[in-house]
């Protein structure tokens, strides 16, 4: 098989062989038809995340040399395990890509995409940039039958990561405005998961005109140009005090600023991005204010097959997807570090 691979963090992908796996147990094997390219891919390749202040969390450890990354996962099955008793030969299917040890509390709860002992795809394990890839179990496997090929992949990290952090804000009345800030890939996701959840336009914040149109376009409401000094003020003056809740996509001091400035008394802000920084604010201002502030972590294999089964009734619009070949895993990185990609790329081997 053939792999884009980090062989030096920070560097250029290089095209690495190697044996095809050969599945144990109930382990099953996908041959790859798409793979999503990621903004924490990025921060995979440059083997770290910015904490802020000059920190930096060090991604380097425990990934051995040649790597190969990609968790939104699409293909079919060509082999499978001697356990195996549902996959079949010839099913195609998306990979949950946030898998756990399966054997802590926390697995135990369902919640394998918070394990301390990870094993996800394409993170501590290999992923998708490839033209196989093995599945540590055929649990794992979604059918999507009525999703087009390549949008389907993007569903595995985007599409529930926008599905998830939506779900933690609670259930806003009729007059309730919800603010998503970054309308990228995941933020496009949130705007049509806001739709389909809440039955309403979302507010949107972007320093890109082109992805605020882009949004607006998929059914967004008003746009912000979240560059603007003064739009914390505006937000506020069009929403009688403040948003219900912001979904701060991006992740950085200036957009969670956004978003927690934004809320009116009582609100929530979900910080889902990870473009990295830090953020200080006096403890009073908590009870004061009385906003919560959450982070969310794509989504649990129970959220994912809710959302991804939404998406097979019609109740999720489609998002731009562009495709590549894999050859250019590279390439598409660097497009994505300097914001030139609106929606989602999946590559093809």
């Amino acid at each position: 098989m053939k792999s884009q691979a980090i062989t030096s963090f920070g560097q250029p992908l290089e095209e690495v062989t190697s044996d095809t796996p050969v599945p144990q147990g109930a382990e099953v094997v996908l041959k790859v038809t798409h793979c999503g390219v990621c903004h924490s891919d990025v921060h995979i390749h440059d083997g770290h995340f910015d904490m802020g202040g000059g920190n930096k969390l060090d991604m380097t450890r425990g990934i051995k040399l040649p790597f190969t990354m990609g968790h939104e996962i699409e293909g079919e099955v060509v082999a499978v395990g001697p356990d195996a008793r549902t996959a079949k030969v010839g099913d195609k299917r998306v990979a949950f890509p946030w898998i756990g040890c399966g054997e802590c509390a926390v697995c135990a709860r369902g919640d394998e995409h918070l394990c301390n002992a990870p094993r996800q795809l394409g993170v501590q394990i290999p992923g998708g940039y490839a033209d196989h890839v093995l599945i540590p179990h055929e649990k794992y496997l979604l059918d999507y039958t009525g999703v087009p090929e390549g949008l389907a992949a993007t569903y595995m990290c985007s599409g529930v990561t926008a599905f998830s952090a939506l779900k933690k804000i609670g259930e806003p009345g009729p007059d309730d405005a919800i603010l998503i800030v970054g309308v990228g890939g995941v933020g496009m996701m949130g705007v049509q998961f806001a739709k389909a959840l809440f039955n309403k336009a979302p507010l949107v914040a972007d320093i890109s005109a082109e992805r605020m149109a882009a949004a607006q376009k998929a059914g967004a409401g008003t746009a912000y140009d979240a560059s603007d000094a003064k739009i914390v003020k505006q937000i506020k003056a069009d929403t009688g005090g403040g948003v219900f809740a912001a979904i701060d996509f991006v992740g950085s001091e200036s957009s969670f600023a956004l978003a927690r400035n934004s809320l009116r008394k009582g609100g929530t802000a979900v910080v889902v991005g990870l473009f990295g920084g830090g953020f200080a604010m006096p403890i009073p201002m908590l009870p004061f204010t009385s906003m919560q502030l959450k982070g969310s972590f794509v989504g649990s294999l129970a959220d994912t097959q809710e959302m991804l089964d939404m998406v097979k009734r019609g109740a999720v619009d489609p998002i731009p997807v562009a495709e590549r070949p894999m050859n250019q895993a590279s390439a598409t990185l660097d497009d994505l570090r300097a914001g030139k990609i609106t929606g989602r790329v999946v590559l093809r081997p």
